[in-house]
């Protein structure tokens, strides 16, 4: 089962987009609001080397943020990665 991890900030609008897709979905995912501690943010962007939220991993797949997940979305391939975790 691949865990589905999504970095947040408060008042992000696009943040907030991509919660309700995923919420559409039924799918659980880990949020990790970036503003909540300190640290946060460098560590997504260590793993990301993006400093825009939401950044989103599927398993080891880093999805990128809204525009790529909506993306994924529109053209018929978050269903089966979703499907994955």
């Amino acid at each position: 089962m691949l865990e589905i991890i999504i970095y947040t900030a408060d008042r992000c609008p696009y943040c907030t987009m991509a919660k309700r897709l995923l919420n559409n979905k039924s799918v659980n995912y880990k949020e990790i609001n970036v503003d909540a501690e300190p640290g946060l943010r460098s560590e997504m962007v260590r793993k990301t080397n993006r400093r825009t939220v939401p950044q989103i991993f599927i398993g080891t797949t880093h999805v990128g943020g809204f525009d790529e997940l909506y993306a994924l979305d529109r053209s018929q391939q978050l269903d089966p990665l979703l499907a994955k975790a």
